[in-house]
C-alpha cells in the first residue's frame, strides 16, 4: 500500500515545481534578433485575376435565362509575381501559385529578411494578372528601422494595395 505524502511533503513538492517553472520561464534569455539587428517580414495572401470574356448577344440568347451572365471566367486564377529589393539589391523573387485542385484559391506567400538596424531603401513589386507582363501593384521609399524592429509588408486591395506597416 503505498502512503499518500504528507502537508508537509505536498508544500516542498510544490515549491520545488514553482521554482523550477520560474526559473525556466525567465532564463535562459532569449533573443528574438540581435542587438543591431531588425526584421522585414513579407506575409500576404491575396486571389490572383481570372480571366474574363463578354459574351457576345447571341450567346447570351442560347443561355437559359438563369445562366445568362454577361462575363464568362476561367476558374483558374493568375499566380502572383512578387519581387523584394532592399537598398537596390534583389532579396525575393518568385512566383507563387494558386491553392486549391483547380488552381482557384488564394495564392500565400511568408518571408521574412534580418536586415541591420537603420535606414534602408525598400521596393516591392507585385503583380496578381497574368495578362499584364509588367507589374500591377508597387509600393517604395525609405523605411527607418529600429533595433528589433519588425516591418511587414502586406497587400490589402481596398487599403490602396501594397503597405509597410
Amino acid at each position: 500500500m503505498v502512503k499518500p505524502l504528507s502537508l508537509v511533503g505536498q508544500v516542498v513538492l510544490y515549491a520545488a515545481f514553482a521554482a523550477f517553472i520560474g526559473y525556466f520561464a525567465s532564463h535562459p534569455k532569449y533573443r528574438h534578433l540581435a542587438p543591431d539587428r531588425a526584421m522585414v517580414k513579407l506575409s500576404m495572401s491575396h486571389f490572383g485575376a481570372r480571366e474574363c470574356r463578354t459574351r457576345s448577344a447571341a450567346e447570351l440568347a442560347r443561355l437559359p435565362p438563369n445562366m445568362r451572365a454577361p462575363l464568362e471566367c476561367k476558374r483558374e486564377r493568375s499566380p502572383l509575381r512578387i519581387e523584394v529589393e532592399l537598398d537596390g539589391q534583389t532579396v525575393y523573387r518568385d512566383s507563387i501559385r494558386p491553392t486549391g485542385i483547380a488552381r482557384d484559391g488564394v495564392a500565400a506567400v511568408y518571408r521574412r529578411f534580418e536586415v541591420g538596424a537603420g535606414t534602408h531603401r525598400l521596393a516591392v513589386r507585385l503583380n496578381d494578372d497574368a495578362r499584364v507582363s509588367g507589374f500591377t501593384h508597387m509600393h517604395e521609399g525609405a523605411v527607418e528601422l529600429k533595433p528589433a524592429q519588425i516591418l511587414v509588408i502586406d497587400f490589402n486591395p481596398d487599403h490602396g494595395g501594397l503597405f509597410f506597416r
